[in-house]
């Protein structure tokens, strides 16, 4: 992070989008990207035809909500598991069925946790994640979910898959900015060789000779 840079949670949705896009295109072998153009929306809710959603915690709060057509909830389980080497007559028919949920959650899994490392290295936070939860939704019903989030703001983007099967990630957070302080310079990796090198060299100075007392040699 460089001085005086802002993160904001436009910034961290994007980061959210390249998680979703870069798992879900490397699992599925298949290119699946998201819109250039976000939507500001009232509210994130579970739509039809299989919603699913996760809550997090810790540095900021969230809520992600990904809801699939049957056609991209089908397309994407099936390129998952033919990628894997399942036999296409033991893949589920039907997008109702409790395998294509439990792949999907699965998938879900991998996305939030590559955000999450993500974020967590680049903000320097911590965050946690609800187990991801799965619903096949009627057409017409929607559910809302409490996130309980300080001045929310709710975004939506749309995906697309290689079949043009189409998708949407809804995310709220709270309204909150990373504000980049003073560059902290990152610690080098030592070579346990060029220490043991250095030392034998005799050319180190009062700080390595306090390191190598606490290190014992």
């Amino acid at each position: 992070m460089q001085p005086s840079q802002v993160i904001n949670s436009d910034d961290i949705l994007l980061k959210l989008c390249r998680s979703v896009s870069q798992i879900l295109s490397t699992t599925t072998a298949s290119h699946i990207g998201h819109a250039g153009m976000v939507q500001r929306i009232g509210q994130t809710r579970l739509r039809p035809d299989l919603g699913c959603f996760s809550i997090f915690d810790g540095g900021f709060s969230g809520l992600v909500v990904i809801n699939f057509s049957a056609g991209a909830a089908m397309e994407i389980y099936r390129r998952y598991l033919l990628s894997m080497g399942m036999p296409e007559e033991e893949l589920a028919i039907k997008y109702t069925s409790d395998e294509v949920a439990n792949v999907m959650g699965e998938l879900m899994n991998q996305m939030l946790g590559h955000f999450i490392n993500l974020v967590s290295k680049e903000l320097q936070t911590s965050i946690s994640q609800s187990q991801p939860k799965m619903l096949t939704i009627n057409r017409e019903l929607t559910l809302s979910i409490d996130a309980n989030l300080d001045e929310p703001i709710a975004r939506r983007v749309s995906f697309r898959t290689e079949n043009n099967n189409i998708f949407y990630l809804e995310f709220a957070m709270d309204n909150t900015d990373f504000i980049g302080l003073e560059t902290v310079a990152e610690e080098e990796d030592l070579d346990p060789d060029d220490i043991l090198a250095l030392h034998g060299s005799g050319h180190h100075d009062d700080v390595t000779e306090d390191l190598f007392d606490k290190l014992g040699i």
